[in-house]
C-alpha cells in the first residue's frame, strides 16, 4: 500500500462523501479507491467510513484522524515545494472559479506577470457565475461578489466593487433618464435582471442619499446569469443596469452607457475568495490570493467606511 496514495484518496472521500466522486477526483477507479481506504483501515485497525448504499460517513475516529491527514499531506507538499531553490518556488496545479468579466478585464491581462512570477504553477480557471460545489468539484478556491452565507466555506474580504446604474443611448431614445429610484419601481422602465446563483432570484439594488435608502427590484424584459451576457444586453438598450465601476468604466468613456442617478449612491459588493473550511491553505493557493487581493487594491479596494 502506498500510504500517501491512501491518505490522499481517504481525505477526498470525507471531503466528496462518495467514493465515486473521489475517484472522479483523483482520476482513478472507484474499486482502486475503494481498496486504498480498506487498506488504511487495515493497517491502522480503526474503521474510518460507515458505508451505506446510498452515502458515506466518516465515523469519530476518522474525522480525527482526517483532520490531522489533511495538515500532514499540506505539510508534505509545501516541503516537496521548497526541498531546494530551485523549487522553492509554488509549483502544481490549482483549480479555480472566477466570474466572467473579472476574469476577462483584470485577471487576464494581469495573467502574464503571474507566471513570471509563479512559473511552475499551473491554473485551471473555471469562467462562470454559476454557484461551484467546491469539494464536489475539487475546486480549490472561487472568486465570488456578494455576502457569503455557507458555513462550510472561509473566505478573504479582498477588495469591494463600487457599483452605479447605467443604461445605453438606445435605451434612453426610449426611455426619459429616471430621476428618482422609485421611477425604476413603479413606471415603464425595465431593468436587465441579473439571476443570483443561490437563490435564482433577480439581484436587487439598494440606493442611498441623505440617509433615505431605496431598494429597486425592478421589472425586466431579459434576466441573466452571466456577467458578460447581462452587460452585453444592457449595451444592446435591453434596460437599465446596476454594475460594478471596473465593467463599466471603458463604456461609459466611449460613450456606450451613460451614468444615471448619480446623486444616488449604491452600497458596494464586497468580494471574497472562498474556499473550504477544513482544506488547508497550500502555498500555490496562498500566493494566489494574495494575487487577487494585489489586483483587487488597484481595481476595487476594500471601503474602509
Amino acid at each position: 500500500m502506498d500510504r500517501f496514495e491512501a491518505m490522499t484518496a481517504f481525505a477526498r472521500v470525507v471531503e466528496t462523501g462518495s467514493f465515486t466522486k473521489a475517484a472522479e477526483t483523483l482520476q482513478i477507479s472507484r474499486t482502486s479507491a475503494t481498496q486504498l481506504v480498506q487498506q488504511l483501515e487495515a493497517r491502522l485497525r480503526v474503521k474510518l467510513l460507515n458505508r451505506t448504499t446510498r452515502k458515506v460517513n466518516v465515523t469519530a475516529d476518522g474525522a480525527a484522524y482526517y483532520e490531522r491527514v489533511v495538515r500532514l499531506l499540506a505539510d508534505l507538499d509545501d516541503t516537496e515545494s521548497g526541498l531546494s531553490q530551485a523549487s522553492a518556488q509554488p509549483k502544481g496545479k490549482l483549480k479555480v472559479d472566477v466570474p466572467s468579466p473579472l476574469a476577462r478585464i483584470i485577471l487576464m491581462p494581469a495573467l502574464p506577470a503571474f507566471h513570471a512570477r509563479y512559473p511552475e504553477l499551473q491554473i485551471d480557471m473555471g469562467v462562470s457565475d454559476r454557484t461551484i460545489d467546491l469539494i464536489g468539484e475539487s475546486v480549490d478556491c472561487v472568486v465570488r461578489g456578494g455576502e457569503l452565507t455557507d458555513q462550510s466555506l472561509r473566505a478573504r474580504h479582498v477588495g469591494d466593487l463600487q457599483l452605479g446604474l447605467y443604461a445605453a443611448p438606445a435605451y434612453l431614445a426610449r426611455m426619459p433618464a429616471p430621476t428618482h429610484p422609485a421611477e425604476l419601481e413603479n413606471s415603464a422602465h425595465r431593468i436587465v435582471g441579473f439571476l443570483w446563483g443561490r437563490t435564482g432570484k433577480t439581484y436587487p439594488a439598494v440606493l442611498r442619499r441623505d440617509g433615505a435608502a431605496m431598494t429597486i427590484q425592478g421589472r425586466y424584459v431579459i434576466a441573466v446569469d452571466d456577467g458578460n451576457a447581462y452587460l452585453a444586453a444592457g449595451l444592446a438598450g435591453m434596460g437599465v443596469l446596476w454594475l460594478p465601476q471596473y465593467m463599466a468604466r471603458q463604456h461609459v468613456a466611449d460613450g456606450e452607457l451613460l451614468p444615471l442617478l448619480q446623486d444616488w449612491h449604491l452600497d458596494p459588493m464586497p468580494l471574497h475568495v472562498a474556499y473550504p473550511q477544513n482544506r488547508y491553505v497550500s502555498s500555490r493557493l496562498r500566493v494566489f490570493i494574495d494575487w487577487i487581493a494585489e489586483l483587487m487594491e488597484e481595481h476595487a479596494p476594500i471601503d474602509r467606511h
